[in-house]
């Protein structure tokens, strides 16, 4: 056994963290809150918990998130494993039966002999040990606090909202369809098609709904890529329509014709009980969530496993705190993880938390090592939320194709780009790990 490491927070990147440096013999002390206290959007005991959507994205090796997984894959993660073994029907996309990917990973770690998890909630950062911080977006307000004194006022937040699930027993099986997008994969997602009067309908209640209120000492901060159905709603009479509610190659079985707008449902477990809402985050009211969503054809009777919920997403201007490696510029002890640096997604959260443990392992060893390079998925994310410590205006980002290195080529087609975007990122990674002996 060698050194012993602190991490704080028991999320994807937490337990990515920790098997990164269990995988190279080091003993880990994982503290995680939960069931002593829970974030208003956690409800499972469990490690890993997945509180908004079930789904990873796309599986697509020549898409950016795809190419993310296949990074991971290579680096042995253990999210990424687990995942694939609990995926559930969803198209070209990867998702996950929530509960059993979380009992899986929860299992996996607990059986490793130098792992010990701590049920507490940390209110202080032990400065003198060498310390992961992977609390994430739902970071509780004391151990907030404590990160705020440590980093002074480069502490940001924004606000994130939650899809509703609905029962699968409670949809009108009679007036969806099943299909994806353009025939892409199987027909794995459940269709609730609108005609336009139902579309105006149902816009001028979303509207008109009751919302959650912020705080009135905070300012609400939306992030881009996941915004409130609502939200996106006010920006124009049309904005669903051409947004998460396309119509666009779902052809109605029903009627042969395109319908104006759809819902689409994605499979939520494996069983098939449970149907996530795509696109619908949102902060109306629980009441009105239930009155406004039985509107949709085909949820005129819907019963909501989970409604929809928002929530305070912190997270830390790391283009001037943090090292590449991701350790605290004033303190070499501390690292960070996940979605707090600054990230968003679960793959994106897990990148992070595993170039964390890989980082914490080689300072212990005294051998550091560098990230992987921008030309890489995992790369491209670390130079992201580290680089330019001038940026002021540092927002949350998705992995995407536009942050990896450019290629030398300007003029190709969008598949062509893509392919050569992960043939490149492939080559680079394995170069890396063979540098830094990550062949194990």
């Amino acid at each position: 056994m060698k050194s012993t490491v602190n991490i704080i927070g028991g999320g994807l990147a937490g337990c990515e963290a920790a098997w990164q440096l269990l995988r190279r013999g080091h003993a880990v002390h994982l503290f995680e809150m939960k069931p002593q206290r829970f974030s208003p959007a956690h409800n499972m005991e469990h490690l890993a918990e997945l509180v908004c959507s079930n789904s990873f994205k796309s599986n697509n090796p020549d898409s950016a998130p795809g190419l993310l997984k296949q990074e991971l894959r290579s680096l042995h993660s253990l999210i990424m494993s687990t995942a694939d073994k609990t995926a559930v029907a969803a198209g070209s996309a990867l998702a996950v039966d929530r509960t059993e990917f979380a009992r899986a990973v929860e299992n996996k770690l607990l059986q490793q002999q130098n792992f010990k998890l701590i049920r507490q909630e940390v209110t202080e950062i032990p400065l003198n040990a060498v310390t992961i911080i992977a609390t994430g977006p739902l970071t509780s307000d004391v151990f907030a606090q404590a990160i705020s004194v440590m980093l002074g006022n480069a502490y940001l937040y924004f606000y994130d909202a939650i899809a509703p699930i609905v029962n699968a027993d409670s949809i009108n099986m009679e007036k969806v369809y099943l299909a994806s997008r353009y025939g892409k994969g199987t027909p794995d997602y459940l269709n609730c098609p609108l005609t336009e009067d139902d579309y105006n309908t149902f816009i001028h209640e979303l509207l008109e709904g009751v919302k959650v209120s912020a705080r009135n000492f905070e300012e609400t901060k939306h992030f881009e890529g996941c915004l409130p159905i609502e939200v996106l709603a006010a920006r124009g009479h049309d904005a669903l329509a051409f947004g998460p509610m396309k119509p666009v190659g779902l052809i109605n079985p029903h009627t042969g014709t395109m319908p104006y707008a759809v819902v689409q449902l994605r499979r939520e477990n494996s069983s098939g009980t449970l149907y996530n809402m795509v696109g619908f985050q949102t902060k109306l009211t629980w009441p009105e969530q239930k009155r406004i969503f039985r509107l949709i054809p085909g949820l005129e009777y819907a019963e909501f496993a989970r409604l929809g919920s928002i929530h305070r997403n912190t997270y830390i201007h790391s283009p001037s705190l943090l090292e590449p490696s991701l350790q605290l510029k004033t303190n070499p002890n501390i690292f960070f993880a996940g979605q707090i640096t600054g990230v968003e997604g679960y793959m994106e959260s897990t990148a992070m938390g595993l170039l964390a443990g890989l980082s914490a392992a080689s300072i212990l060893e005294k051998c550091p090592i560098q990230p992987p390079p921008a030309s890489t998925a995992i790369g491209s994310l670390a130079h992201y939320i580290t680089s330019d410590e001038s940026r002021q205006n540092f927002q949350p980002m998705n992995i995407n194709f536009g942050i990896l290195e450019k290629l030398p080529v300007k003029r190709m087609k969008k598949k062509e780009k893509h392919f050569e975007y992960a043939r490149k990122s492939s080559q680079a990674l394995k170069d890396w790990m063979c540098d830094h002996n990550l062949q194990i």
